[in-house]
């Protein structure tokens, strides 16, 4: 997952995600990052010109909430080789020396290891547990759950490690190698940290979203092919229609809704990506940047929360011309959906579940035209 800042000059997500890379808008600043606890293997840092050492470490911090143990951070750029460069950055060496210095103590109160540093590139290791930690630190957090983060300002604390038995086990759970990470049994689900979610109940979720894009491929031949390459799911649940599409040829945001069960920690542990979000709000991202969307039951969801209108205006925004809209949610709120979507160019075809006709639940296949403006409605002076 790659995030930078809204920049006109210098659109470096809205270039990501139109070379097919998992990109959206956001910043390192006073608000938690839109993502759980140990979401990440690796953090970079190339130039990014975050202020590491500002506000007493917050921001590494940050970082280190969202990296999982053994996870690696990699820096490169300043201050990293500051006696090669300090002369190009207009700094002093004296500056760039206690900076690097004063990243080396933080990292060592994150208990990271550092593994590497050569040229321009330094490397730090995050340790598997508290108890491989040399220096206990006192400044951790105090909430309960590091997962809830949404609209919630950082505070300068460290996120404590899940609880280990031994000093060589991984603090919050083994995970597999991948794709075998795919549809194993993620850690937070074995140790009942998901309300109402068993090891059985997640299997049983495996199968039916495995059915549901089996019917989705009948429909459109065109799933996980190319053409879709940059996909999004309104409402990923556990992230079993990102498995079960199973195509090197798209990647899927997987979206939580912030007024639904959180568990996008699950959907990490599986290998995915993804991402907290309101869809009474825009989404992080540039215009065009979609290929096909992923409705199912966030209309339902959003009900008497915010206009399906609205809704629709941000898909809209979001999805290239030509892409595809899959929606499932029950009959009625499908037949609302169809009547707003009549008036945005999109061609629809409201279809039976794939269980057949009895059921409620019904699919609706949206397709976004391709049009521009007609001559009647130009402004060139050969008019």
């Amino acid at each position: 997952m790659s995030f930078a800042p809204r920049d006109n000059h210098e659109a470096q997500v809205q270039f990501a995600l139109e070379r097919g890379v998992p990109a959206v808008i956001g910043v390192l600043g006073s608000i938690h990052l839109p993502y759980p606890s140990r979401a990440f293997d690796m953090a970079q840092c190339a130039r990014c010109l975050i202020p590491w050492t500002s506000n007493d470490g917050m921001y590494l911090m940050e970082v280190d909430r969202v990296l999982r143990p053994g996870g690696y951070w990699i820096l490169s750029g300043p201050p990293i080789n500051w006696e090669t460069y300090y002369q190009t950055w207009k700094r002093s060496k004296e500056d760039l020396e206690a900076e690097q210095r004063h990243i080396e103590e933080l990292a060592e109160s994150l208990c990271w290891e550092k593994k590497y540093e050569k040229g321009d590139v330094a490397i730090w290791r995050k340790m598997m547990n508290d108890k491989q930690c040399p220096k206990k630190s006192t400044n951790i957090c105090k909430s309960n759950d590091s997962d809830s983060v949404w609209y919630k300002e950082m505070k300068t604390c460290i996120t404590p490690f899940p609880e280990a038995n031994g000093a060589n086990e991984i603090a919050g759970g083994q995970l597999e190698k991948f794709s075998d990470r795919l549809f194993a049994v993620p850690p937070r689900i074995a140790m009942g940290l998901i309300e109402d979610v068993t090891a059985e109940s997640y299997q049983e979720d495996n199968k039916v979203w495995k059915k549901h894009v089996n019917a989705y491929r009948r429909i459109n031949k065109l799933i996980g092919t190319t053409r879709y390459r940059n996909v999004v799911d309104m409402n990923a649940g556990l992230g079993g229609f990102a498995a079960a599409l199973e195509s090197s040829n798209s990647w899927v945001m997987n979206v939580v809704p912030t007024v639904a069960r959180n568990t996008l920690g699950v959907i990490y542990e599986r290998g995915l990506i993804g991402i907290y979000h309101d869809w009474c709000e825009g989404f992080s991202t540039y215009p065009r940047t979609y290929d096909l969307i992923h409705a199912s039951g966030v209309f339902s969801l959003y009900q008497n929360m915010c206009k399906p209108e609205d809704m629709l205006l941000e898909m809209d925004r979001i999805l290239r011309p030509e892409g595809a809209v899959i929606f499932r949610d029950s009959v009625d709120v499908l037949n609302e959906v169809r009547k707003i979507t009549a008036g945005m160019r999109w061609e629809t075809k409201l279809m039976d579940h794939e269980d057949g006709p009895l059921v409620p639940e019904k699919i609706l296949v949206a397709v976004k035209q391709y049009w521009v403006g007609s001559t009647g409605n130009s402004t060139s002076s050969d008019e």
